[in-house]
Protein backbone atom coordinates (compact mmCIF):
# COMPACT_ATOMS: atom_id res chain seq x y z
CA UNK A 1 0.00 0.00 0.00
CA UNK A 2 2.94 2.70 -0.26
CA UNK A 3 1.03 4.62 -2.96
CA UNK A 4 -1.05 5.51 -0.06
CA UNK A 5 1.34 6.47 2.22
CA UNK A 6 3.45 9.34 1.36
CA UNK A 7 1.49 11.14 4.08
CA UNK A 8 3.90 14.72 2.99
CA UNK A 9 2.49 18.63 4.06
CA UNK A 10 1.66 20.03 0.98
CA UNK A 11 0.53 23.80 0.63
CA UNK A 12 -1.98 25.09 -1.08
CA UNK A 13 0.70 27.10 -3.19
CA UNK A 14 3.06 23.84 -3.89
CA UNK A 15 -0.37 22.00 -5.15
CA UNK A 16 -1.22 24.61 -7.19
CA UNK A 17 2.03 24.69 -8.98
CA UNK A 18 2.13 20.81 -9.49
CA UNK A 19 -1.80 21.42 -10.74
CA UNK A 20 -0.30 23.97 -13.22
CA UNK A 21 2.63 22.01 -14.15
CA UNK A 22 0.61 18.98 -15.45
CA UNK A 23 -1.27 20.79 -17.60
CA UNK A 24 -4.47 18.58 -16.73
CA UNK A 25 -7.54 18.25 -19.34
CA UNK A 26 -10.55 20.46 -18.35
CA UNK A 27 -13.22 20.67 -21.05
CA UNK A 28 -16.39 21.68 -21.29
CA UNK A 29 -17.11 24.09 -18.99
CA UNK A 30 -20.65 25.68 -18.43
CA UNK A 31 -22.51 27.58 -16.25
CA UNK A 32 -25.62 26.07 -14.84
CA UNK A 33 -28.84 28.26 -15.27
CA UNK A 34 -31.71 28.12 -12.42
CA UNK A 35 -34.85 29.36 -12.83
CA UNK A 36 -37.87 29.86 -10.11
CA UNK A 37 -35.90 31.17 -7.09
CA UNK A 38 -36.57 34.71 -7.75
CA UNK A 39 -33.54 36.79 -7.16
CA UNK A 40 -31.60 34.34 -5.48
CA UNK A 41 -28.28 32.33 -6.18
CA UNK A 42 -28.25 28.92 -6.58
CA UNK A 43 -24.81 27.28 -5.46
CA UNK A 44 -22.71 24.48 -3.84
CA UNK A 45 -24.66 22.35 -5.77
CA UNK A 46 -24.60 18.39 -5.68
CA UNK A 47 -24.05 16.21 -8.74
CA UNK A 48 -27.05 15.15 -9.85
CA UNK A 49 -29.18 12.79 -8.14
CA UNK A 50 -31.31 10.19 -9.74
CA UNK A 51 -34.84 10.07 -8.10
CA UNK A 52 -37.99 9.04 -9.10
CA UNK A 53 -36.51 7.97 -12.62
CA UNK A 54 -35.49 11.93 -13.33
CA UNK A 55 -31.84 13.62 -12.36
CA UNK A 56 -32.41 16.14 -9.77
CA UNK A 57 -29.93 18.45 -8.53
CA UNK A 58 -29.83 19.48 -4.66
CA UNK A 59 -28.38 23.21 -4.38
CA UNK A 60 -27.83 26.11 -1.91
CA UNK A 61 -30.46 28.78 -2.66
CA UNK A 62 -29.44 32.24 -0.93
CA UNK A 63 -29.87 36.10 -1.41
CA UNK A 64 -26.63 37.18 -2.88
CA UNK A 65 -26.35 39.66 0.55
CA UNK A 66 -27.29 37.06 3.03
CA UNK A 67 -26.41 34.06 4.54
CA UNK A 68 -29.47 32.35 5.49
CA UNK A 69 -29.73 29.65 2.82
CA UNK A 70 -32.30 26.83 1.69
CA UNK A 71 -31.30 23.52 -0.05
CA UNK A 72 -34.09 22.99 -2.75
CA UNK A 73 -34.54 20.30 -4.97
CA UNK A 74 -34.03 20.86 -9.19
CA UNK A 75 -34.99 19.11 -12.39
CA UNK A 76 -33.69 19.94 -16.15
CA UNK A 77 -36.12 21.24 -18.78
CA UNK A 78 -34.50 22.74 -21.12
CA UNK A 79 -31.56 23.43 -20.65
CA UNK A 80 -32.55 25.10 -17.39
CA UNK A 81 -32.72 23.85 -13.98
CA UNK A 82 -36.13 24.33 -12.09
CA UNK A 83 -37.98 23.55 -8.93
CA UNK A 84 -39.50 20.11 -8.80
CA UNK A 85 -42.93 20.20 -7.56
CA UNK A 86 -43.94 18.19 -4.48
CA UNK A 87 -40.01 18.40 -3.03
CA UNK A 88 -38.80 19.02 0.39
CA UNK A 89 -36.99 21.99 1.19
CA UNK A 90 -34.78 22.37 4.15
CA UNK A 91 -33.00 25.48 5.58
CA UNK A 92 -29.46 24.45 5.65
CA UNK A 93 -26.40 25.45 3.47
CA UNK A 94 -24.19 23.24 1.06
CA UNK A 95 -26.46 19.71 0.23
CA UNK A 96 -24.68 16.31 -0.26
CA UNK A 97 -25.80 12.96 -0.70
CA UNK A 98 -25.33 9.60 -0.99
CA UNK A 99 -26.73 6.02 -0.93
CA UNK A 100 -26.62 3.86 1.84
CA UNK A 101 -28.62 0.32 2.27
CA UNK A 102 -30.88 1.10 -0.71
CA UNK A 103 -31.88 4.79 0.85
CA UNK A 104 -30.84 8.24 -0.15
CA UNK A 105 -28.99 10.46 2.34
CA UNK A 106 -29.16 13.62 2.02
CA UNK A 107 -27.46 16.32 4.42
CA UNK A 108 -26.37 19.98 5.24
CA UNK A 109 -25.12 22.58 7.46
CA UNK A 110 -27.70 23.67 9.76
CA UNK A 111 -26.71 27.36 11.22
CA UNK A 112 -28.23 28.22 14.47
CA UNK A 113 -28.27 30.24 17.89
CA UNK A 114 -25.18 29.36 19.85
CA UNK A 115 -25.91 27.61 22.58
CA UNK A 116 -23.22 29.45 25.31
CA UNK A 117 -22.40 32.91 23.31
CA UNK A 118 -25.58 35.33 23.29
CA UNK A 119 -25.77 36.37 19.70
CA UNK A 120 -23.34 34.47 17.88
CA UNK A 121 -24.51 31.38 15.56
CA UNK A 122 -23.59 27.93 15.59
CA UNK A 123 -23.51 25.30 12.85
CA UNK A 124 -23.42 21.23 12.33
CA UNK A 125 -24.00 18.70 9.98
CA UNK A 126 -27.45 17.25 9.84
CA UNK A 127 -28.93 13.94 7.82
CA UNK A 128 -31.55 12.82 6.41
CA UNK A 129 -32.52 9.55 5.01
CA UNK A 130 -35.64 7.95 2.99
CA UNK A 131 -36.12 5.69 0.23
CA UNK A 132 -36.21 8.96 -2.30
CA UNK A 133 -35.74 12.42 -1.83
CA UNK A 134 -40.32 12.80 -0.76
CA UNK A 135 -39.55 10.56 2.28
CA UNK A 136 -36.58 12.14 3.64
CA UNK A 137 -36.38 11.95 7.39
CA UNK A 138 -33.87 13.37 9.97
CA UNK A 139 -31.71 10.50 11.24
CA UNK A 140 -28.46 12.33 12.75
CA UNK A 141 -27.69 15.92 14.19
CA UNK A 142 -23.46 15.79 14.14
CA UNK A 143 -21.42 17.95 16.52
CA UNK A 144 -21.64 21.33 17.02
CA UNK A 145 -19.32 23.11 15.16
CA UNK A 146 -18.40 20.64 12.42
CA UNK A 147 -18.76 21.01 8.35
CA UNK A 148 -18.43 18.71 6.26
CA UNK A 149 -19.00 15.43 7.54
CA UNK A 150 -19.62 12.59 5.45
CA UNK A 151 -20.24 8.76 5.26
CA UNK A 152 -20.20 6.37 2.44
CA UNK A 153 -21.02 3.15 2.47
CA UNK A 154 -18.22 -0.28 2.17
CA UNK A 155 -18.78 -3.31 0.64
CA UNK A 156 -18.93 -4.90 3.33
CA UNK A 157 -21.47 -3.15 4.99
CA UNK A 158 -19.79 -0.92 7.18
CA UNK A 159 -19.76 2.99 7.13
CA UNK A 160 -17.40 5.10 6.17
CA UNK A 161 -17.13 8.43 8.50
CA UNK A 162 -15.30 11.71 7.16
CA UNK A 163 -15.35 14.24 9.81
CA UNK A 164 -13.85 17.75 10.03
CA UNK A 165 -13.57 18.98 13.52
CA UNK A 166 -12.17 22.97 14.05
CA UNK A 167 -10.30 24.34 17.18
CA UNK A 168 -8.66 22.35 19.88
CA UNK A 169 -8.25 19.44 17.92
CA UNK A 170 -8.57 20.46 14.23
CA UNK A 171 -7.23 24.02 13.78
CA UNK A 172 -9.10 25.77 10.97
CA UNK A 173 -10.67 22.13 9.99
CA UNK A 174 -8.83 18.93 9.49
CA UNK A 175 -10.16 15.83 8.08
CA UNK A 176 -10.66 12.96 10.62
CA UNK A 177 -11.77 8.77 9.54
CA UNK A 178 -13.73 6.31 11.39
CA UNK A 179 -14.96 3.20 10.62
CA UNK A 180 -18.57 2.43 12.10
CA UNK A 181 -19.94 -1.32 11.79
CA UNK A 182 -23.31 0.30 10.59
CA UNK A 183 -25.27 3.42 10.45
CA UNK A 184 -26.92 2.95 13.75
CA UNK A 185 -23.22 2.94 15.04
CA UNK A 186 -23.54 6.74 14.01
CA UNK A 187 -23.16 9.14 16.94
CA UNK A 188 -21.71 12.29 18.38
CA UNK A 189 -19.16 10.51 20.30
CA UNK A 190 -17.88 8.36 17.67
CA UNK A 191 -17.81 11.27 15.18
CA UNK A 192 -15.70 13.27 18.21
CA UNK A 193 -13.29 10.41 18.97
CA UNK A 194 -12.45 9.59 14.63
CA UNK A 195 -8.36 10.11 14.69
CA UNK A 196 -7.23 12.83 12.22
CA UNK A 197 -5.52 12.03 9.04
CA UNK A 198 -1.94 13.12 9.74
CA UNK A 199 -0.12 14.83 6.44
CA UNK A 200 -2.82 16.92 5.01
CA UNK A 201 -2.69 20.61 6.41
CA UNK A 202 -0.48 22.93 7.47
CA UNK A 203 -2.15 25.15 10.18
CA UNK A 204 -2.70 28.02 8.62
CA UNK A 205 -4.85 26.38 5.97
CA UNK A 206 -7.67 24.13 6.00
CA UNK A 207 -10.05 21.40 4.15
CA UNK A 208 -12.81 19.25 4.29
CA UNK A 209 -14.01 16.01 2.63
CA UNK A 210 -16.90 16.55 0.05
CA UNK A 211 -17.81 13.54 -1.35
CA UNK A 212 -16.61 9.94 -1.29
CA UNK A 213 -16.49 7.67 -3.66
CA UNK A 214 -16.04 3.83 -3.09
CA UNK A 215 -13.87 2.72 -5.74
CA UNK A 216 -14.30 -0.99 -7.52
CA UNK A 217 -10.88 -2.22 -5.52
CA UNK A 218 -12.44 -1.24 -1.86
CA UNK A 219 -10.55 2.24 -1.65
CA UNK A 220 -12.47 5.18 -0.93
CA UNK A 221 -11.80 7.99 -3.95
CA UNK A 222 -12.19 11.22 -1.57
CA UNK A 223 -13.75 14.42 -3.70
CA UNK A 224 -13.05 17.38 -1.00
CA UNK A 225 -11.31 20.85 -1.17
CA UNK A 226 -8.16 22.48 0.50
CA UNK A 227 -8.12 26.25 1.66
CA UNK A 228 -6.32 29.16 2.56
CA UNK A 229 -5.97 32.65 2.70
CA UNK A 230 -3.59 35.42 0.86
CA UNK A 231 -1.77 38.24 2.11
CA UNK A 232 -4.99 40.81 1.50
CA UNK A 233 -7.00 37.82 3.49
CA UNK A 234 -9.12 36.70 0.33
CA UNK A 235 -10.00 33.09 0.29
CA UNK A 236 -8.87 30.37 -2.39
CA UNK A 237 -11.02 27.47 -2.33
CA UNK A 238 -9.08 24.43 -4.42
CA UNK A 239 -10.98 21.35 -5.67
CA UNK A 240 -8.49 18.15 -4.82
CA UNK A 241 -9.23 14.49 -4.14
CA UNK A 242 -7.29 12.04 -1.93
CA UNK A 243 -7.64 8.39 -1.69
CA UNK A 244 -8.39 6.14 1.59
CA UNK A 245 -8.26 1.71 2.57
CA UNK A 246 -10.86 2.25 4.71
CA UNK A 247 -10.08 -0.98 7.16
CA UNK A 248 -5.96 0.50 7.90
CA UNK A 249 -6.51 4.20 7.47
CA UNK A 250 -3.66 4.73 4.71
CA UNK A 251 -4.69 7.45 2.43
CA UNK A 252 -2.32 8.95 -0.35
CA UNK A 253 -1.37 12.53 -0.67
CA UNK A 254 -3.79 15.30 -1.80
CA UNK A 255 -3.99 16.70 -5.19
CA UNK A 256 -5.88 19.52 -7.10
CA UNK A 257 -8.16 18.34 -10.03
CA UNK A 258 -8.98 21.90 -11.00
CA UNK A 259 -8.54 25.44 -10.61
CA UNK A 260 -10.80 28.31 -10.73
CA UNK A 261 -9.53 29.48 -14.26
CA UNK A 262 -10.61 26.79 -15.77
CA UNK A 263 -14.42 27.37 -15.37
CA UNK A 264 -16.55 30.11 -17.19
CA UNK A 265 -16.23 33.55 -15.88
CA UNK A 266 -18.70 34.74 -13.91
CA UNK A 267 -19.77 36.53 -10.33
CA UNK A 268 -18.81 36.65 -6.49
CA UNK A 269 -21.04 37.27 -3.60
CA UNK A 270 -17.98 39.36 -2.64
CA UNK A 271 -14.71 40.29 -3.59
CA UNK A 272 -13.02 38.33 -1.36
CA UNK A 273 -14.30 35.10 -2.46
CA UNK A 274 -13.85 35.63 -6.27
CA UNK A 275 -11.29 32.42 -6.19
CA UNK A 276 -13.58 29.78 -4.35
CA UNK A 277 -14.22 26.86 -5.97
CA UNK A 278 -16.59 24.25 -3.49
CA UNK A 279 -16.25 21.16 -4.61
CA UNK A 280 -20.05 19.30 -4.89
CA UNK A 281 -20.09 16.06 -6.78
CA UNK A 282 -18.46 14.07 -9.47
CA UNK A 283 -20.26 11.99 -12.02
CA UNK A 284 -17.76 9.01 -13.22
CA UNK A 285 -17.85 8.77 -17.16
CA UNK A 286 -17.66 5.34 -18.79
CA UNK A 287 -14.45 7.14 -21.09
CA UNK A 288 -12.03 7.49 -18.51
CA UNK A 289 -13.94 11.34 -17.74
CA UNK A 290 -15.36 13.25 -15.22
CA UNK A 291 -17.90 16.19 -14.74
CA UNK A 292 -16.92 18.29 -12.00
CA UNK A 293 -20.09 19.80 -10.03
CA UNK A 294 -19.20 23.16 -8.02
CA UNK A 295 -20.14 26.22 -6.36
CA UNK A 296 -18.46 29.14 -7.60
CA UNK A 297 -17.33 32.64 -5.85
CA UNK A 298 -20.32 31.52 -3.25
CA UNK A 299 -22.70 32.85 -6.53
CA UNK A 300 -22.90 30.62 -9.22
CA UNK A 301 -23.14 26.80 -9.88
CA UNK A 302 -21.34 25.42 -12.86
CA UNK A 303 -19.41 22.12 -14.30
CA UNK A 304 -16.47 21.09 -16.20
CA UNK A 305 -15.32 17.81 -17.71
CA UNK A 306 -11.97 16.36 -16.72
CA UNK A 307 -9.65 13.54 -16.81
CA UNK A 308 -11.60 10.79 -13.71
CA UNK A 309 -9.28 11.62 -11.05
CA UNK A 310 -10.30 8.03 -9.07
CA UNK A 311 -8.83 5.84 -11.87
CA UNK A 312 -5.25 5.92 -10.66
CA UNK A 313 -6.36 4.62 -7.23
CA UNK A 314 -8.61 1.79 -8.70
CA UNK A 315 -5.11 0.28 -10.36
CA UNK A 316 -3.56 0.14 -6.87
CA UNK A 317 -3.84 -3.71 -5.43
CA UNK A 318 -5.64 -4.18 -1.97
Amino acid sequence: MSKLSKNEVITCVRLLAEYMEKRDSAVSPAKLKFAGVGERDVYNITAPIEDEGELVIAGRVEARDSEHSDIMFFTEQNGTWVPKEGMPQFTLQDPFYTRIGGEIVLGGVEVYPHPVHEGALAWRTVMYKGENLRSLSLFFKGPNGMKDLRIAGLQDGSIAVFTRPQGEKGGRGKIGFTRLASLADLTIEQVDQAPLFQGQFIDTEWGGANEPHLLSNGLIGVLGHIACFDESDNRHYYPMVFAVNPYTGEHSDIRLIAVRDKFLPGEAKRSDLVDVVFSGGLVRNSDGTADLYAGISDAEAHKITIEDPFLSYESIEV
